[in-house]
């Protein structure tokens, strides 16, 4: 692995120039500056620093403020009048821009990883943890260090693990974390791709050795994402455009274009649990106790593979998994323990009461797919047990969520709790009322109770009979959106076992 190379201020110039980006720049004789940080945080700048200027909320006091702590060059949409004269490079678009800067200050460095994306509503964060479990078992097997993953759980890059808000981070983090990657021996890395990511310009100038679609459906629609289902969708077929080989779903709503969007890849390859014609084509589907067992046809082999954690719709995930371990040569035998050991932390997090009357499930699940999928799925596995969901919705983002999450939450349960889910700036009680007309229309009881620990709580000191408790939304998150702040608080996790061990007790 090469050492990182820093470059000029006039270097950038250059670049931009060549990649027809540049709308003007002065860099006041200071040519020959090295630049040895890229960054848009004035909290990070140190000396040496190349200061972007970018977002709707940006004000001009973070510019002035990187200036003092050393920034010697900014770029930007616009000039700013500085006190002093600081070298600057004006661009047409500072999106677009992003991405190509930091793959140039980091040297590229995804060219020196195999690096799977996976894109898709639903099912994302599980295939790339499934899809780290696979690659970990192959490197253990060689004394080689494990993989990066970048997800929307969190963000493990061989010199920190971070929790995300987000799930896909912008171009420079995206980029830092890969060299992290590289500087720490790593060979492999698993992505999420968000729509976000692909229409705001994180992934450009990048190309994935293997890109997962696995399914779509309407989501992230509100004013400040995707104006309608047409931009979400057209913005995620993006990815193909950025991929050596595309891993597709047949299975997915839309199949028809996807199939056609998917042929802007170098190389397609299909895999489905209904359609025997698939590449990689899963059947003998069958719950065995917690585990489900899957017979797997393709070219390479016709044998079964066992998931351990619940969920029958996590044999599509695992199938896509499969196709692209074989795809970037990982032995089958590594595909096996892999996907035998896999887990994915607030993912389908199974908990007990002492006498199984009241099982818990802890899930990310949050938007329609997954909760169709979700509660489709636990209603099949355990038909014995009654289900009360606990869950709320975003502030000010995905609206449509309201109405489907209500609607599906109210079709399967017995009731439901709705509760805080990183309201931001608009009051838990507001988003909760939205929820609430939509589960009241499915004629399903419902209660409204901020705090989600509460709500937990009384969701499970009220259960009579069996009882299946679908917990959903943040999973192993250990903070709360209130504002622009996020305040630390327990993760679901930590409420169910909590409450479970007081019910065990009595002390409920």
């Amino acid at each position: 692995m090469a050492e990182m190379k820093y470059y000029t201020a006039a270097s950038y110039v250059d670049l931009m120039k060549e990649r027809e980006m540049l709308a003007e720049y002065n860099l006041y004789e200071k040519d020959e500056t090295v630049i040895k940080l890229l960054t848009y945080n004035s909290k990070e700048v140190v000396p040496d620093t190349m200061f972007i200027c970018k977002g709707a909320a940006f004000k001009a006091e973070y510019l002035k403020e990187s200036v003092q702590k050393g920034a010697v060059c900014y770029i930007s949409e616009q000039k700013y009048e500085l006190e002093e004269e600081v070298p600057y490079i004006l661009v047409k678009d500072i999106r677009k821009a992003m991405s190509v800067l930091a793959n140039y200050y980091y040297n590229n460095p995804w060219e020196d990883l195999t690096v799977v994306g996976i894109g898709g509503t639903k099912g994302k964060s599980t295939s790339a943890y499934y899809m780290k479990s696979v690659v970990d078992d192959f490197l253990a097997a060689q004394s080689k260090t494990d993989s990066a993953v970048i997800s929307s759980i969190d963000i493990y890059d061989g010199k920190s693990t971070v929790e995300s808000h987000i799930t896909t981070p912008e171009a420079v983090e995206l980029q830092c974390h890969f060299r992290n990657a590289l500087d720490c021996g790593m060979e492999y890395a698993q992505m999420e791709i968000s729509s976000q990511a692909l229409k705001y310009h994180r992934v450009d100038d990048m190309k994935f050795d293997v890109a997962v679609f696995l399914n779509v459906s309407e989501d992230h629609i509100s004013p400040i994402e995707h104006a309608d289902f047409e931009d979400y969708f057209s913005s995620k077929m993006l990815m193909f455009a950025k991929t050596k080989t595309a891993v597709v779903n047949l299975d997915a709503d839309y199949i028809d274009r996807i199939l056609k969007e998917a042929e802007a890849s170098e190389e397609v390859i299909t895999f489905s649990t209904k359609n025997p014609d698939a590449d990689y084509y899963a059947y003998n589907i069958v719950k065995d106790g917690q585990n489900t067992n899957f017979m797997v046809r393709c070219a390479e082999f016709d044998e079964q593979f066992t998931l351990t954690m619940p969920g029958l719709f996590n044999v599509e995930n695992a199938l896509g998994v499969i196709a692209s371990a074989v795809r970037i040569g990982i032995p089958k035998e590594y595909i096996h323990s892999g996907l035998l050991r896999a887990r994915s932390s607030g993912r389908m997090e199974l908990y007990a009461s002492e006498d199984k009357k009241i099982l818990a499930i802890v899930d990310y699940a949050h938007n329609k797919l997954s909760f169709e999928k979700l509660f489709s799925s636990m209603r099949e596995e355990y038909p014995e047990y009654e289900i009360i969901a606990v869950f709320g919705c975003p502030g000010k983002k995905a609206l449509i969520r309201r109405r489907d999450l209500g609607t599906v939450a109210g079709q399967y349960s017995k009731k439901v709790y709705l509760t805080a889910e990183d309201p931001g700036y608009e009051p838990v009680e507001d988003i909760s009322k939205d929820i609430a007309q939509y589960v009241e229309a499915q004629n399903c009881p419902y209660a409204m109770i901020e705090d989600r620990g509460d709500a937990i709580r009384d969701a499970i000191r009220t259960a009579e009979g069996k009882t299946l408790l679908l917990v959903t939304g943040k999973g192993g998150e250990t903070r709360q959106k209130y504002g622009s702040q996020y305040i630390d608080c327990p993760s679901d996790v930590e409420y169910v076992k909590r409450y479970l061990k007081a019910y065990d007790e009595g002390a409920l």
